[in-house]
């Protein structure tokens, strides 16, 4: 019999806000978490405009010793994970802690420390300026270990990296090892701090960065026949997985049930979508197999929607070829209209929004939508939220190497 996987818990750190009310409130008033960077001079930068993480102090989660050995990203999930365990009541039971896991990981890893260190250490020609705690604040997995030795976690920690979809394989990294029996509960999700100068440098040199440093709250339009490209993100989303049954026995709310989770490769191009999107329709047709659900059941799709024209079509015709004429039936909207994209870390925080949307029952809104694109014909729940029947959600993560995965969730029916 195949076990199933519920969410008892939710962890968010945000441009919107530093908690899941907070981030989740400003997602349905369709608030814009778009500014002018602070984090650097950006005189001689084109793009001027990012998602920043707003009134983040990391002493409120962790002792001052502790802020300092850790990267900011590292800060961010710490928070999250923290918040997650306060809402489900998360816990590794002392007998049952090799069938516990963390799997919390970061797209981009400790870039922070990495160029403030190498700057140090340039300047001052001196390798002895360097922290002791440098490698664990530079590696990918190195939240992952944090949490695991902060709830006591001896399942499995590794995580994938998988570009922008990183967030979404840390979930399904988690619920295939919860579905299969290796594991019971998880900590589960990603962080980025991808806003600083060779990260955006990096980004803008191919194109694919909004310039539209005037009006800030309006760079983000995804779907939008005048979209002009993604604006940087940052932040962490955790989820609280466990098995239904270990879930029900120790009274925990049960938010939803995680379905299915699917992942695959385009093996096309080192950044650029394959255009007909067959990776996508395979990632998104596999995880509804897996949930056993079928395409005219889905209600809502929490899109990749990062704003590129690259994208936005190619998950637009990847919808239509696997939903039909469902297609347009259904709700598709882009938060990252208002989160901007944090990397792999916005793959986790959609999760949560996907969560929250079958919670109460709302589907949040693509703003900045004012010119309609014909190739993104789709209802992309322009510029207001939506009070609409959701029982299954669908949440699409797509990244640079042709990474494809995608989530379903759906309404737990008590069962």
């Amino acid at each position: 019999m195949t076990r199933r996987v519920v969410v008892t818990g939710l962890g968010l750190v945000t441009p919107l806000g530093n908690s899941v009310k907070e981030s989740w409130a400003n997602i349905l008033a369709g608030k814009s978490g778009i500014q002018h960077i602070t984090y650097f001079d950006t005189s001689n930068y084109l793009v001027k405009i990012a998602a920043q993480v707003k009134n983040f102090d990391p002493h409120n989660y962790m002792e001052k010793q502790e802020v300092r050995r850790h990267d900011p990203y590292q800060h961010y999930i710490i928070a999250a994970a923290k918040e997650a365990i306060e809402n489900s009541g998360f816990s590794v039971p002392e007998d049952d802690r090799l069938r516990s896991s963390s799997v919390i990981g970061s797209s981009t890893g400790g870039l922070h420390s990495f160029e403030e260190y190498d700057g140090i250490i340039r300047e001052s020609n001196n390798p002895r300026k360097m922290t002791p705690f440098g490698v664990p604040m530079l590696v990918v997995n190195g939240a992952s270990n944090v949490i695991s030795i902060m709830t006591g976690a001896c399942g499995p920690s590794c995580v994938p990296v998988s570009a922008c979809a990183s967030g979404a394989d840390c979930i399904g990294y988690a619920f295939d090892m919860i579905r299969s029996g290796r594991i019971n509960r998880a900590l589960a999700g990603c962080g980025d701090f991808p806003i600083m100068g060779l990260g955006i440098a990096a980004f803008d040199r191919i194109g694919a960065m909004s310039r539209d440093n005037d009006t800030p709250e309006r760079a983000s339009r995804p779907f939008d026949r005048l979209r002009s490209g993604f604006v940087f993100g940052e932040g962490a989303g955790v989820l609280a997985l466990e098995e239904l049954e270990v879930a029900k026995k120790r009274g925990a709310t049960i938010l939803a049930e995680l379905a299915g989770y699917a992942a695959t490769s385009d093996a096309f191009h080192r950044t650029a979508p394959e255009p007909e999107g067959w990776g996508a329709v395979e990632a998104m047709r596999h995880a509804l197999s897996v949930a056993g659900i079928n395409t005219d059941e889905v209600d809502y799709i929490n899109a990749h929607g990062t704003a590129t024209s690259l994208n936005d079509q190619m998950e637009t015709k990847a919808v239509k070829r696997l939903y039909g004429d469902h297609a347009y039936k259904l709700a598709m909207s882009s938060t990252k209209s208002m989160t901007g994209h944090a990397m792999g870390t916005t793959a986790a925080m959609e999760a949560a929004f996907s969560v929250l949307a079958i919670r109460d029952q709302t589907a949040p809104p693509t703003i900045n939508y004012s010119e309609p694109d014909p190739e993104c014909d789709l209802d992309c729940v322009p510029n207001e939220a939506r009070k609409m029947k959701i029982q299954v959600v669908v949440s699409n993560s797509f990244g640079f190497g042709g990474h494809n995965a995608s989530l379903v969730f759906k309404a737990y029916d008590g069962s």
